[in-house]
């Protein structure tokens, strides 16, 4: 008897509930059928799943592609840093401080691969990684040469960070302006914004440092002694 009266409850409450909650219109469609079988121990052989109960809200699918573009250049950095972490680990070259750096560089760029995929999924959205979408993140200047010298690996970090740095002012512009989305706009400033601007300044005085370092007939001893530096980093 309980059991009857606590179905016919939830029954009246399906049917109840305010019809402007657009979730919820599209769940109480079900209600009789689903939910009252999984109560009575009764599997429907077809429940048909509520498209519109998402996780999708304000901007976000204005600032997916965006997002999308961002995930797709920060992997293909952390592929770029892998490649100059192993030239530099080579016993040709043998530069374990530049190794050390540039490895730095391809996890950190890898696990913000992550973190985003994350905060897009948990957003409703989902990563592409077959698209490439118009964006300054995803747009590659030219097609770089990864087994280069010291100072010009430090030219090409910088380089990318600075990309990198772009890509996120303009994920955070149109998350602001053109989508309206302020969680997405907040996501990316308190996770990238700050953090890359103090590797910007960090690799542009590697290459300073090096660059005047390097100005002498023979600077084999001086980049020795700079990879000795970047280890303790």
């Amino acid at each position: 008897m309980k059991f009857l009266i606590f179905v016919a409850l939830l029954a009246s409450t399906c049917v109840s509930l305010n019809a402007e909650e657009v979730c919820h219109n599209n769940v109480v469609r079900a209600c009789s059928t689903s939910t009252l079988s999984a109560l009575t121990g009764m599997f429907a052989t077809e429940t048909e799943s509520p498209s519109i109960c998402n996780a999708r809200y304000g901007g976000i699918s204005h600032v997916e592609p965006e997002l999308q573009a961002y995930i797709n250049s920060h992997l293909t950095k952390s592929y770029e840093y892998l490649l100059l972490a192993t030239h530099f680990n080579s016993y040709q070259k043998n530069r374990p401080g530049f190794q050390k750096l540039y490895q730095s560089l391809s996890d950190r760029s890898f696990d913000d691969t992550i973190d985003m995929i994350k905060q897009l999924t948990r957003r409703g959205g989902r990563a592409d990684f077959n698209t490439r979408h118009e964006s300054p993140a995803s747009v590659s200047t030219q097609q770089q040469r990864l087994e280069v010298d010291e100072l010009h690996s430090l030219a090409m970090a910088l380089d990318n960070e600075k990309q990198l740095t772009t890509g996120a002012i303009h994920v955070h512009t149109q998350s602001l302006h053109a989508a309206r989305d302020p969680e997405t706009a907040q996501y990316i400033e308190e996770k990238f914004l700050g953090s890359q601007a103090e590797t910007i300044r960090k690799l542009s005085g590697y290459a300073n440092d090096l660059s005047k370092l390097m100005n002498q007939p023979d600077p084999s001893l001086a980049i020795y002694l700079f990879d000795e530096y970047l280890q303790k980093q």
